[in-house]
């Protein structure tokens, strides 16, 4: 059976049991998931997150107009393979008649799961009227909603946040509204859109969402280690939690969630060296997926994810960053098998990296 939380309240205990899968309209998904970052989740990220445990993943948000307009690089966005399952996909859009076409389109047989996207914070997207500005109105939400439920051959799932601004923390109403139109599940990002990704999440929220509805609930807001997943899980009675920008440079996070959560063990930090190869993959598989120009190019972030606290490591991240060819950015992760960094330091400087 899922788990099932209708009488958490904010502020009880919670102990999290890792038996205990997450079901979403009869099917059953890990609790630990990994998120939809744009310009991130291609298949080369999602498959080396799934390497290192990773049990389910999105892929990056899709713009349902750009689909529609049959965009090359969306199409490209979307690319999978066999292995790569269970996926979900993230749909941003505020037109249901649009939202409906873009659905016609996708190859819903590559899909577990389908997202809309009532929460992205980017101006862009909210200048459209879209990803957390549909928040602002839940009733057109709503029928958005209504219409994808009724056309899905995919359980619909809703991303929202806390509120618009902390003058308008309306979760909990936006996840009626939201369950009244038949979604499966909601994920929750314990901020308001104003908040961005900054200030303190707001456990009591998701709580309060969490109470109010009786569809699983995942939330996500700094989870960034093993001991703030807990946390989000301790303090909210969530059925999940996605996994962001702690899976930058980070790939270990999913099985040293899972440890820490089962046994309540802190696993040791990789090693300088496993470091390193991890990177060495990560970069073929980037460049075997986007071309060794656009490969490369898109791992510069990531070679500086992957090192932010190895000691003496910011001369190599500032070469990392003028890389261009696939062969450079390999001798650049060569380079630090020379840096003064020894498993102990590794140890102490890891602690932090999320």
């Amino acid at each position: 059976m899922p788990l099932r939380f209708s009488n958490f309240h904010y502020g009880d205990t919670f102990l999290y049991n890792s038996s205990v899968s997450l079901l979403i309209d009869g099917k059953e998904f890990p609790s630990l998931m990994l998120a939809p970052l744009a310009g991130i989740s291609d298949l080369s990220f999602r498959m080396l997150n799934r390497s290192f445990g990773c049990g389910f993943a999105f892929a990056e948000m899709i713009s349902a107009r750009s689909l529609v307009y049959q965009s090359e690089n969306t199409k490209k966005m979307l690319s999978t393979n066999s292995t790569d399952r269970p996926l979900g996909v993230q749909l941003l859009g505020d037109d249901k008649k649009v939202m409906k076409q873009a659905l016609d389109i996708l190859r819903i047989s590559d899909f577990d799961l389908l997202n809309i996207n009532a929460a992205c914070p980017v101006e862009k997207v909210i200048r459209k009227g879209e990803g957390a500005a549909l928040m602002r109105d839940p009733v057109k939400l709503r029928d958005i909603l209504r219409t994808l439920v009724s056309n899905s051959p995919l359980p619909v799932t809703l991303k929202i946040r806390s509120g618009w601004d902390e003058c308008s923390v309306n979760a909990r109403d936006v996840a009626l509204y939201a369950r009244e139109a038949g979604i499966k599940a909601l994920f929750i990002h314990g901020r308001t859109r104003s908040q961005r990704y900054g200030g303190s999440v707001d456990y009591r929220i998701i709580a309060e969402v969490k109470a109010a509805i009786d569809i699983p609930v995942i939330a996500s807001g700094d989870a960034l280690s093993p001991l703030l997943i807990k946390k989000l899980f301790d303090e909210t009675g969530c059925d999940g939690v996605t996994i962001a920008r702690g899976a930058l440079g980070n790939p270990w996070i999913f099985k040293e969630t899972e440890e820490f959560l089962e046994k309540g063990n802190i696993s040791e930090r990789p090693h300088i060296r496993d470091i390193i190869e991890t990177m060495s993959d990560h970069l073929a598989m980037c460049c075997n997926f986007q071309g060794e120009a656009t490969g490369t190019k898109l791992f510069r972030k990531f070679y500086a994810w992957y090192t932010k606290s190895l000691y003496g490591s910011k001369p190599l991240r500032e070469k990392a960053f003028h890389a261009i060819t696939k062969k450079q950015m390999f001798d650049l992760i060569g380079e630090l098998r020379l840096s003064p960094v020894d498993g102990r330091e590794m140890k102490e400087t890891c602690e932090s990296n999320p």
